[in-house]
């Protein structure tokens, strides 16, 4: 590891950053520098500039790439080099205008179906009836269950905040038959390392490429067409949940966002409400 990148690493730590957060942005300094294949120390801010046209005109990326990208790199040379440069300051992100996927209940119901392996049925269940992201998921712990109050403990989620989200009473059950079939002390979805008794010894949870791939096989086999990931799982659970009439500030509140207009998006993507908002525009204009 060169003296920059763990003095980066460093700065970012002092700075309350996540791990994961501490690899991305150091992952963006990396490919900056093996774009011009020179130390960043050397390259100029006509090099930066270049490097973000080059990455919005011809690698076309998306916003959060774009984010990531700037934000690491800015980072860096603000703090970690603090050498500020200007065409840092006015470069912004194309705004993003996609709607999320979501999937119906019905929908929701045949891809969990169509899991074959019962470990990653109960993980996926688990992150759609909780509003869970795929991370949040894999690393649950048993001591985050807290089954007299019936919610789960969201440890150190995006922003390095925690949360509690309501555990439903058949996720709990799917939880606690799966963890007799492991019975691992720490873990709820352990890797597959077990003793000789049969109990699994594993340190670190599923991958998320093997929850992901289990994901896109049961989408194939139950024939959806949608270009739905694990994440569609909590755009749904919370566009269900706002469709059934729970209050946006809760969902926002179990969904971990920060701001209510992140949350807000889901409004216009519930199906109940867009009847509803109709008939409602019918009703008032019916004696024009």
């Amino acid at each position: 590891m060169t003296p920059l990148r763990h003095r980066m690493i460093e700065d970012l730590q002092l700075r309350g950053y996540s791990e994961s957060t501490q690899k991305v942005y150091v992952d963006s300094v990396r490919q900056l520098c093996e774009h011009y294949d020179k130390p960043p120390g050397r390259i100029t801010e006509e090099d930066l500039r270049q490097y973000f046209l080059y990455g919005k005109n011809e690698k076309k990326w998306s916003r959060s790439t774009s984010t990531i990208a700037l934000c690491g790199i800015k980072f860096f040379y603000e703090n970690t080099l603090q050498r500020p440069w200007p065409t840092l300051l006015f470069i912004r992100p194309g705004q993003a205008k996609k709607l999320p996927v979501v999937l119906s209940c019905e929908e929701v119901r045949r891809i969990l179906a169509n899991i074959r392996m019962l470990r990653y049925r109960v993980c996926l269940s688990t992150i759609y009836s909780c509003g869970l992201r795929l991370s949040e998921g894999i690393n649950l712990r048993v001591e985050d269950i807290d089954s007299a109050r019936g919610v789960i403990a969201v440890r150190n989620s995006k922003g390095n905040k925690d949360r509690e989200v309501p555990l439903p009473v058949k996720t709990l059950e799917l939880l606690k038959e799966h963890w007799k079939s492991h019975r691992n002390k720490a873990l709820l979805f352990p890797s597959a390392a077990r003793d000789d008794a049969n109990i699994s010894t594993a340190q670190d949870p599923f991958s998320k490429s093997s929850v992901q791939s289990a994901f896109r096989s049961a989408v194939k086999s139950a024939r959806i067409n949608k270009k739905a990931t694990v994440h569609s799982l909590r755009h749904s659970w919370a566009t269900h949940l706002l469709e059934a009439g729970v209050n946006l500030r809760l969902i926002q509140v179990w969904l971990g966002h920060k701001s209510p207009s992140t949350t807000s998006i889901y409004t216009h993507l519930t199906e109940k409400a867009k009847t509803m908002a109709i008939k409602t525009i019918n009703e008032l204009m019916a004696d024009l």
